[in-house]
């Protein structure tokens, strides 16, 4: 789905992904700040209808008035029934979500979360940077675990935490939101063992980047109105609380991968990684979320890995590495015990992906055998020009 919101003199948000919910389908969801009267127009919508009616939430909530809650935002604020249902009066809206179809046949809307008491399960790069970054934002209490007792000691003690228990069932039993931030095989464990100790309405997500699995268990554990896989594009091949960081997820995008009828808990959970940590939540199916990162990370991962095993057998001793083999096996230095679970859990359409790389590889080999310089320099142009069109 592409969506523009153009201005009655042009265009007004340049690059806005929309948040499109047709009775409950959410396609993407992004940050927008919108200024003036603006009309919606979505390109290549079938049989999308003429009309839809505006959802605005900002940093924090909104009250009756429409006015922002947040202390200190001068900004003006936004009626929450303003013009007809073509034209809308917006005055910075933060999120934006276009609703199409009968509004009785809409999910109901919950208020965005921003919890008192936020859990998290693993203080590794990932969970350790959540906490630093809830802290900073104001999270009033924030109580995490780890199966290290010197993690949780160290992110006691540099004020990332304000409890940190012996055991994650204490976690569970006490918070309104819980961050399952382990690795992806021990969150699949970690779900169903402290799926009875939620406490009541507490929603519950991940961090890993394969969805289908968790999303499959918390369905089959009963938590899909309450759960919602999460998948932040950001991170680093250091590991431990030692490699966290207070600003890791800011501008980061955050896939969302909703669980069959938890349409709302996705949108909740969407809302925090936008309010609490900065990032750009984008809502994906999370089959279709294993198919996009195999290809967009799992086959750079195994590239890299290929690349430094070449090396390591093939280099001479003693022999110096440029900057260039050095960038292109940094993610070589991974956790192999971390992607080794990422990889099987993903494999089936892995697999397809690195066969496909067959394809070019061999297109190379034979411009080198047969000594084709146009053909070898066509090949080098096209990576080089979409290489060069991610800066752009």
């Amino acid at each position: 789905m592409d969506g523009v919101v153009r201005g009655l003199g042009g265009e007004v948000a340049r690059g806005v992904e929309l948040g499109v919910d047709r009775g409950g389908g959410r396609e993407a969801l992004s940050r927008v700040q919108l200024a003036g009267e603006v009309e919606h127009r979505i390109l290549g919508a079938a049989g999308a209808p003429p009309h839809g009616d505006l959802d605005h939430r900002a940093d924090h909530r909104y009250g009756d008035e429409g006015h922002r809650e947040q202390a200190g935002d001068a900004r003006r604020p936004v009626p929450r029934a303003a013009c007809g249902r073509s034209r809308w009066r917006v005055c910075h809206a933060d999120a934006l979500y276009l609703h199409f179809g009968d509004p009785d046949t809409r999910p109901p809307r919950s208020l965005p979360l921003r919890p008192t008491r936020l859990g998290i399960i693993g203080l590794g790069a990932i969970g350790g940077s959540l906490a630093r970054q809830a802290k900073r934002a104001g999270v009033p209490t924030i109580i995490g675990w780890s199966p290290w007792a010197n993690e949780r000691a160290a992110a006691a003690q540099q004020g990332a935490l304000d409890d940190a228990p012996a055991s994650a069932r204490d976690v569970a039993r006490a918070v309104d939101l819980l961050v399952l931030a382990a690795p992806p095989v021990a969150n699949l464990d970690l779900l169903a063992a402290l799926a009875p100790h939620l406490r009541a309405g507490a929603l519950v997500t991940d961090v890993g980047s394969v969805k289908r699995s968790i999303v499959a268990k918390a369905e089959t554990l009963g938590l899909a109105a309450r759960f919602a896989g999460s998948h932040p594009l950001a991170g680093t091949h250091r590991r431990g609380f030692e490699a966290s960081r207070a600003d890791l997820f800011v501008g980061a995008v955050v896939y969302v991968t909703p669980a069959a009828g938890g349409e709302g808990a996705a949108r909740e959970i969407a809302h925090f990684w936008e309010t609490v940590a900065g990032a750009h939540a984008v809502m994906l199916d999370a089959e279709r979320h294993d198919a996009q990162l195999a290809v967009t990370s799992h086959v750079p991962q195994v590239v890299a890995s290929l690349l430094g095993v070449y090396l390591a057998r093939e280099a001479p001793p003693g022999a110096g590495l440029g900057p260039g083999a050095r960038d292109t096996t940094r993610l070589a230095a991974s956790d192999a015990g971390l992607w080794t679970e990422i990889l099987l859990l993903n494999r089936d359409v892995l697999l397809p992906a690195l066969r496909a790389l067959e394809e070019p590889l061999g297109e190379v080999e034979r411009a080198l055998e047969a000594g084709d310089a146009v053909a070898l320099r066509a090949w080098l142009t096209r990576a080089a020009d979409w290489r060069r069109g991610l800066d752009a």
